[in-house]
C-alpha cells in the first residue's frame, strides 16, 4: 500500500504513473483535486479525510456526493475510511466524525461502492472482527463488511 499526499496534480500524476505499488491510496482535503484525481488518474482506494472538516450550516460536509460516489463505481475505486483520525479523535471530534462516515456509507451503498478502513500507524490495526463491528454499528450493508 503506497499514500499519496501531495497539492499538485502534476506531482500526483507522476507518482501514481511511477508508482510500482499494487494498491496506490490517494488522499487530500482538497475535494476538486480529489475529483480529478478520480476521473483521470488509476487508483485503487480514496482516502476521505474527516478531522479537518467544517459542516455547513444545513448539513454535513463528509468529503463525499453523490457525483463522487458515481465517479469511483465507474473506474473501480474504493472509499477510505481513516482509522487512525477514529481512534485518536476526542469525544465531541469523534461523533462528528462518525456522523460523516455513517453519511459516505449510505451514499456508497446507494451506488454499491466499497468501502474499506485504512490504518497508517501500526498501533492503529485491529483484528477484522472489530472492524466489521464497528462497520455494521456505522450503518454498513453485510455486502460490504464482507470486503473489509
Amino acid at each position: 500500500m503506497e499514500l499519496i499526499t501531495k497539492k499538485k496534480f502534476e506531482k500526483i500524476r507522476e507518482k501514481v504513473v511511477s508508482g510500482n505499488s499494487d494498491c496506490l491510496v490517494f488522499t487530500s482535503d482538497d475535494d476538486d483535486l480529489n475529483r480529478r484525481v478520480m476521473e483521470k488518474l488509476d487508483i485503487n482506494i480514496l482516502l476521505v479525510s474527516q478531522s479537518n472538516r467544517k459542516d455547513f450550516s444545513k448539513q454535513r460536509n463528509s468529503g463525499l456526493n453523490h457525483v463522487l460516489v458515481k465517479i469511483a463505481k465507474k473506474n473501480n475505486i474504493e472509499i477510505g475510511i481513516d482509522l487512525d483520525e477514529i481512534i485518536a479523535a476526542s469525544s465531541v471530534k469523534l461523533a462528528q466524525i462518525l456522523s460523516r462516515v455513517s453519511q459516505n456509507i449510505v451514499l456508497c451503498n446507494k451506488a454499491k461502492v466499497k468501502m474499506k478502513f485504512i490504518f497508517l500507524e501500526k498501533k492503529n490495526e485491529r483484528n477484522i472482527h472489530d472492524l466489521k463491528s464497528l462497520g455494521l454499528v456505522l450503518g454498513m450493508p453485510t455486502w460490504m463488511t464482507k470486503g473489509l
